[in-house]
């Protein structure tokens, strides 16, 4: 058992990857982080259910006042939110999570990423681990819109 402050989408996540030691996952989030979970879970086969869960009674009586009533009944599956097969789905760790390790910084020179990118078609997975140059990475910078070092 582990409770997660952040990062459901990873954890949501976890149990349709093969290799992962996460059997089940329950918890509350967002309805964005609800419909890029469905996504990733259709790219590994799995399923999921969810339903709304409105934050208190206030946001209760506000959804049933927009007409949104009888969705408060519903079960959603992955499939009702991330409709078909033409659906990708990818992500870096930023923090250590179930499914990807953080960042790691290497002395301020380099930085080491871990990705993910799924497709739900093929039910293909791809991990990637990258090596940044930090002494050659740059940003462009709306304010001057210029190239600088990070």
């Amino acid at each position: 058992l582990r409770m997660i402050g952040d990062g459901d989408i990873a954890a949501a996540i976890a149990p349709s990857l093969p290799d992962s030691d996460v059997d089940l996952y329950m918890g509350i989030g967002g309805s964005p982080e609800a419909v890029l979970a469905a996504a990733g879970i259709k790219c590994l086969g799995g399923d999921m259910q969810c339903k709304m869960w409105p934050r208190d009674e206030k946001e209760r009586k506000k959804l049933i006042a927009d007409g949104y009533e009888k969705d408060l009944e519903c079960v959603y599956s992955a499939d009702d939110l991330a409709n078909g097969q033409n659906i990708l789905f990818c992500a870096t760790g930023i923090s250590d999570s179930a499914l990807l390790p953080g960042v790691r910084a290497r002395g301020g020179v380099t930085a080491i990423t871990h990705s993910i990118l799924m497709r739900a078609k093929s039910k293909t997975v791809r991990f990637i681990r990258a090596r940044h140059n930090l002494q050659a990475k740059t940003i462009r910078l709306r304010s001057d819109n210029r190239e600088h070092l990070i």
